[in-house]
């Protein structure tokens, strides 16, 4: 039996666009359902076209907590998941959870108080990476390290404060209204695309390192690389939507990757000195993967540096191979914000 809802706590609907997720999708709701949080909540999930037990899981789910639901989302599209989700939950409080995300204890307690206390219309917090194997412990490493992912404090950490975007999101329900939701044409930078318009309109995007979710990495090299691929293929989207996002840590990786295949193509047909260039990346990515490996198992440890070169070769090829017709096609989507009516 439940608890009764304290009704002077804002009531919360949790959103889940969730697609083949047999495998953490149980333990991602339990997290949910066990929130040191007194307020009514509801979970809505969204379920795309699974091909393995997922929909089985959620209904399971279903019949044993009425707290749950499900709505189908036949796209498969996380944007038309959320919005989905969106559209048949009910509460003010709207908190985005993925399908292998586990929030920690008191993480909506903790966003609804910073809701009220900064006046946000969105906060997020840590994309805290954890690894179930060695292959996964590598790889959480690298997503956590600056070498991995540069400055980015939703991965690495940093000072509470006003953010361009957080990771996932926990939101008022009218800034989501009021914005219509997300644009289904950004199949990924979602949140960065709507935390944009919330920001034009003069909301605020809070960021706070007390907020954190678990995160379970990619469980192959070629799952980490087309997720990375897909990463930096819609980042160049974002560029060429909003000029002036970009910065120096965007173009890292498309300039590595640019220099290693320059150095390689002139070691190979010129002379060996061109070999300095990826013999220089590779010494760099072993020496910064022993720092961000401390802790872990051997088998781990060594892992490292192949998830540090999947992350970086990954991410700059789909920047540089975006092609400037899927701006032009996100572009002519474009939603102007929605300011608040005074």
């Amino acid at each position: 039996m439940n608890a009764k809802p304290d009704v002077r706590l804002p009531a919360v609907s949790v959103i889940m666009p969730v697609l083949n997720e047999e495998r953490h999708l149980r333990g991602a709701v339990q997290a949910i359902l066990a929130q040191e949080y007194a307020g009514e909540m509801e979970v809505v999930i969204a379920l795309g076209p699974s091909t393995d037990r997922t929909d089985e899981i959620a209904a399971q789910l279903v019949a044993e907590d009425a707290r749950v639901h499900t709505v189908p989302n036949p796209t498969g599209r996380t944007p038309a998941a959320l919005n989905a989700a969106i559209k048949a939950s009910r509460h003010p409080i709207v908190v985005r959870v993925d399908g292998h995300g586990m929030l920690s204890p008191n993480y909506i307690a903790t966003a609804v108080r910073l809701l009220e206390e900064t006046g946000a219309q969105n906060v997020g917090g840590i994309m805290h990476a954890e690894g179930e194997n060695d292959w996964e412990r590598a790889v959480a490493a690298a997503m956590t390290s600056k070498i991995g992912v540069g400055n980015a404090a939703f991965h690495t950490g940093g000072q509470a404060g006003p953010a361009e975007t957080v990771y996932l999101g926990v939101f008022r329900r009218e800034a989501l209204e009021r914005q219509d939701g997300y644009n289904v044409e950004f199949i990924r930078a979602q949140d960065w695309e709507l935390n944009f318009r919330i920001r034009e309109a003069g909301g605020l995007i809070w960021f706070s390192p007390e907020l954190k979710v678990s995160y379970r990495p990619r469980p192959s090299v070629k799952a980490l690389a087309k997720q990375y691929k897909d990463y930096g293929r819609w980042r160049h989207v974002v560029a060429r939507y909003h000029q002036g996002s970009i910065n120096l840590r965007y173009l890292a990786p498309p300039t590595a990757v640019c220099a290693i295949a320059a150095g390689l193509l002139v070691g190979a047909l010129l002379t060996p000195i061109g070999f300095v260039v990826p013999g220089g990346y590779l010494a760099a990515i072993v020496a910064g993967s022993v720092p961000a490996g401390r802790g872990l198992p051997l088998k781990a440890r060594l892992q490292i540096p192949v998830a540090l070169a999947t992350m970086h070769m990954s991410w700059g090829f789909g920047f540089l191979t975006s092609p400037k017709s899927l701006a032009k096609k996100v572009i002519a989507s474009r939603r102007p914000a929605v300011l608040t009516e005074s």
